[in-house]
């Protein structure tokens, strides 16, 4: 090589892969959200910087999403209304604030989704590798072995503010791990991947064990289930559905053998069979929370146009504790039959794709089941500012336009014929 070539060589600019650098971007905001000890959390602001670029890069919305988009829209609209009834105008408005900034995280994620599926496994590693950080640290602050930071009232909570956030957490890395378990080889080589499979599954478990969160526990036995029954219902093989049994079988000696552990620990049985009672004393007061519900759709009835962000607490010892009703006392009747509308067409829209072949079928199956059990839970819950339930929310009507757009391009050779009809089919479709 000629001395001039080397030189041009030599200061030739460095070319970056910005696909890798994207997908970096995106593991490092995921795993970020495990973290929310203070506010605002890393995950804020890791999330600003990746939504600026992605505003500045001129994002395409995909027409599915249109639904997404409009009901959020009417929720905040509602919750704007709602500030003005509010003794604290400014405490108000930076509330529903911080609710359009979790929504818009939603469009984000349905946006990326929906343009690269394999963004899928990114998020699902990067999601994986938070829980087990987050979960060890709880396990660790329980026993004693941790920082007291990462415990409340004797229950495990990690790095976040509250036990019955921390346990919900945990959930979709865990039905991910439950689904890849019973669909792959037992037997599958290397064998250190089911090893290491085994041995995440059992630390989430115990995690979501010590966060004595009942609505956690009901969310992992829910979402377990459900993608058990989602996968056997996909299966015709004989041969396959008798290995599933025995998946089944080993599962219900798994948990008997963890309650009877668990109850034989002085250090867990006590708070074990406390948590376990259906109703606590704190539901059945006076003033409880059932008392709550039912007298605040009493006022809801009221006030259509809300009582405005964190107003409940003036009229009771406590917030609502139910994600329905704060949607209509916080953000009024527009806010609330908004959230009802976002519950009900994300369901019908995103059921059928959870029974489609594609590739990407393991994660809205995952994804389905967890954020149904979000659904229901929120009977129970406040879930209204959860920062993983908007992202399950954006997972899945990205899932719901990838299947749009699966679609759409399979009808495109029917409309269009004498073109290459099989050219303009995704493989993604193809294999499906």
């Amino acid at each position: 090589m000629s001395h001039a070539a080397t030189r041009s060589a030599r200061f030739a600019p460095v070319a970056f892969d910005t696909a890798r650098l994207g997908r970096a971007a995106l593991w490092v905001v995921v795993f970020l959200g495990g973290f929310v000890l203070n506010e605002p959390a890393p995950y804020e602001l890791a999330m600003v910087a990746g939504l600026g670029l992605w505003l500045l890069s001129a994002p395409r919305l995909p027409v599915a999403i249109a639904p997404l988009i409009v009901i959020v829209t009417l929720f905040l609209s509602g919750g704007l209304i709602a500030t003005l009834m509010s003794d604290d105008f400014g405490e108000a408005i930076m509330y529903i604030a911080v609710t359009g900034f979790l929504a818009v995280t939603a469009l984000f994620f349905a946006a990326i989704v929906a343009q690269a599926p394999d963004r899928l496994t990114t998020i699902s590693n990067a999601y994986l590798a938070s829980a087990l950080v987050v979960g060890a640290l709880g396990i660790a602050g329980y026993f004693g072995y941790g920082h007291a930071i990462f415990t409340l009232y004797g229950r495990a909570k990690g790095t976040f503010q509250d036990p019955n956030v921390f346990g919900p957490f945990l959930v979709l890395p865990w039905t991910v791990l439950v689904h890849t378990l019973i669909t792959r080889p037992v037997l599958e080589r290397p064998f250190w991947r089911q090893a290491g499979r085994l041995a995440a599954l059992a630390v989430l478990t115990l995690a979501i064990l010590l966060s004595f969160s009942r609505a956690a526990w009901g969310l992992a036995v829910f979402s377990g289930l459900g993608v058990y029954l989602l996968v056997f219902m996909g299966t015709r093989d004989a041969r396959e559905r008798a290995r599933l049994l025995g998946f089944a079988l080993a599962g219900v000696v798994a948990f008997a053998a963890l309650v009877v552990v668990s109850l034989s620990l002085d250090s867990i049985s006590g708070m074990l069979l406390q948590r376990a009672k259906l109703v606590q004393d704190y539901d059945a007061a006076r003033l409880g929370r059932f008392a709550r519900y039912v007298l605040g759709f009493q006022i809801v009835v009221d006030h259509p146009f809300g009582l405005g962000p964190l107003q409940f607490r003036n009229f009771f010892p406590e917030d609502e504790h139910n994600t329905y009703m704060k949607a209509f006392t916080t953000y009024g009747w527009l806010g609330g039959i908004s959230y009802l509308a976002l519950v009900i067409v994300t369901f019908r829209a995103f059921l059928p794709v959870v029974f489609q072949p594609r590739p990407w079928q393991w994660a809205a199956r995952c994804v389905f089941v967890v954020l149904v059990g979000h659904m229901m839970m929120s009977f129970i819950i406040d879930t209204d500012r959860w920062r993983h339930l908007y992202m399950l929310y954006g997972l899945a009507w990205g899932l719901v336009a990838l299947e749009h757009a699966v679609r759409a391009r399979a009808k495109r050779p029917v409309e269009n014929r004498g073109s290459t009809a099989v050219s303009m089919l995704a493989p993604d479709a193809r294999s499906g």
